[in-house]
């Protein structure tokens, strides 16, 4: 048991006779160690960028709603009235009639 921990310890699977196919291994390994980084790197920036395309969205929302309400109170009649007020136009005191065209006469 010493022994063998020793051997690990001095590195001997990397310069034995057949230290080419651990070789080939740890290469395999750190390959594959780099692109489980680099995936995780990445899932990290599309989570990051959902987020902020997340708050974006509420923002625009929230920015729609107070615009709607907005123009809601601008086409209010009683709104319209008034401003119409004060460049001297007043509401009609008589109601609209329909004028009805015969096409026959």
């Amino acid at each position: 048991m010493k022994k063998g921990f020793y051997n690990i310890l001095k590195a001997n699977f990397l310069i034995s006779r057949d230290a080419v196919n651990n070789w080939r291994f740890i290469v395999f390994c750190t390959l594959l160690a780099i692109v489980m980084i680099a995936s995780s790197h990445s899932a990290e920036r599309k989570v990051h960028k959902i987020a902020k395309l997340h708050n974006e969205v509420r923002e625009l929302k929230s920015e729609f709603v107070d615009r709607r309400s907005a123009l809601m109170r601008v086409k209010m009649e009683s709104t319209i009235t008034q401003k119409m007020k004060e460049r001297g136009v007043l509401p009609s005191e008589n109601p609209p009639y329909k004028i009805k065209v015969n096409i026959n006469e």
